[in-house]
């Protein structure tokens, strides 16, 4: 895997607009550590240097703010999950009810290490064009971190909103004052042309210790989900009918084998973020956050810290005989002392750690499932059919979790059949940061959130401004002349 490729870094550079210094890695994880300037023109030389940065670009994609936490994001802020039981930690009930401050952890840590990975992919390709190496694999290594530039983009667009678009390096701490909020508009033109021309430089796939990498099905399946977002249907078709028609990918018989730390990157997986337990410093931590608090070693070993917890309203989403419920989460455990304990939490990850939070799973961003629903959700928006592609790609999911499949006549009208697809990702694609953005996304986050205002206990309705998080008040006070506020914060 190429998350098991780590070693010191030898690289920095200066983004102001992040506050942080850059680095990359090859052979092992390592702290972002400032590095000087002259150790950056010695490095980029040859194509195991490259090897080394693009790696390390990779890296950055285990980084709480793109990965870890994407969670609080996706799920907290919807009708999906609530934080710990115990409500101490603020910083998620935030966004749990809608109160989010400006100098919320969560909200810094996503601006930051979005960008820091942004200025490392920005400074490999400035470096890269000098190298002497084989041509093929310098395409290659371009089209990869390219995808990965469009991919946090993308993450952060959604968050924030407009947002400063940076596409090269930032040596001068004075240049960073420069930089402005970009419109929403600039940041979708830029994230479609990097994965455009990342496209025919992918593989189809990998093999050995290659595997994870990104391959021509992940760009297709980003640029289909960014066409979608933006409403772009008919483009969307084409990137996503380009997944499915392939055949290379197809849902796993077993719903449960998806997640398992064993047999990672399988036929259902297309861009997972790569993880790899057993005391490397790569582990996956969500099976241990997600466990139930104070469950000693009965759900996991060494324990749980009760995050993420399912709702009521999630757990009564789900039709009677879905598999997937009982594959996702849990509504009690039995403890050590052999009580049955009622508690819900997430089981979708569980592995065995081989420390706490160092657990072997990747973190799925787009698998076929999501492909599928993605299709048919855009088939539907271009043109309504009670019985076509739509629903055959509808169909192939809930049939794999063991329901009947929709019958033509179920869905009536366009509306109808957009409900049923919404209900779909919801379930299928519970605990893996979807739902709030799909409910932006359909324009239907203000109706279904506040149609659950009390259940929710949101400390006032939802309006427009909710649609976004704030910008990190640091990156104002850095930059009051150039950086505003999100309105409503």
């Amino acid at each position: 895997m190429i998350m098991k490729k780590i070693m010191s870094n030898k690289i920095k550079t200066f983004l102001l607009t992040t506050g942080a210094f850059m680095s990359a890695c090859g052979d092992k994880f390592v702290d972002l550590q400032p590095i000087s300037s002259s150790v950056v023109s010695n490095f980029y030389k040859t194509s195991d240097d490259i090897k080394v940065a693009v790696n390390g670009i990779y890296a950055s994609l285990q980084k709480d703010g793109i990965s870890k936490n994407n969670y609080i994001f996706g799920e907290i802020s919807s009708d999906n999950t609530t934080p710990v039981s115990s409500g101490t930690v603020t910083d998620q009930d935030e966004f749990d009810r809608f109160y989010i401050r400006t100098t919320n952890p969560y909200v810094s840590g996503r601006w930051n290490d979005g960008y820091n990975a942004i200025s490392r992919v920005n400074t490999v390709l400035s470096k890269i064009d000098a190298v002497d190496m084989d041509q093929e694999l310098k395409k290659r290594y371009i089209a990869e971190i390219k995808f990965i530039r469009a991919y946090v983009y993308f993450e952060l667009v959604r968050t924030f909103g407009d947002i400063p678009l940076i596409l090269k390096p930032v040596d001068d701490p004075l240049e960073g004052y420069n930089y402005v909020r970009s419109p929403i508009s600039d940041i979708y033109i830029q994230i479609e042309t990097d994965l455009t021309e990342a496209e025919s430089d992918l593989p189809a796939s990998y093999s050995g210790s290659d595997i994870g990498r990104i391959t021509q099905g992940a760009d297709l399946a980003l640029l289909g989900k960014v066409y979608m977002t933006e409403h772009k249907y008919d483009l969307a078709i084409k990137k996503l009918e380009g997944v499915v028609e392939t055949n290379q990918y197809d849902l796993l018989p077993n719903y449960g084998d998806i997640f398992k730390a064993t047999g990672k990157n399988h036929v259902e997986s297309i861009f997972d973020i790569q993880f790899m337990g057993g005391g490397a410093g790569e582990g996956n931590p969500w099976p241990n956050w997600f466990a139930p608090q104070n469950s000693g070693n009965a759900v996991i070993k060494f324990g749980g810290g009760g995050n993420n917890r399912p709702t009521q309203d999630l757990i009564g989403a789900y039709e009677a005989g879905d598999k997937r419920k009982d594959l996702s989460l849990a509504t009690s455990y039995v403890n050590e002392s052999g009580n049955t304990i009622q508690d819900v939490y997430v089981k979708k990850y569980y592995d065995v750690p081989a420390t706490n939070g160092d657990n072997g799973n990747n973190i799925p961003i787009i698998r076929f499932a999501d492909i599928l629903l993605m299709y048919a959700e855009c088939l539907n928006e271009l043109k309504y059919e009670s019985d076509g592609k739509a629903l055959t790609a509808l169909n192939r999911v809930r049939i794999r979790a063991g329901l009947a499949g929709r019958k033509a006549g179920d869905l009536k009208n366009q509306e109808s059949f957009k409900l049923a697809i919404e209900q779909e990702r919801r379930v299928e694609l519970a605990f893996e940061g979807h739902r709030w953005f799909d409910l932006v996304r359909t324009g239907r986050a203000i109706e279904v959130i506040n149609a659950k205002k009390d259940q929710i206990r949101l400390v006032a309705e939802l309006d427009d401004h909710n649609l976004v998080f704030p910008i990190p008040q640091a990156q104002i006070d850095i930059n009051k002349s150039k950086i505003n506020q999100n309105i409503g914060y």
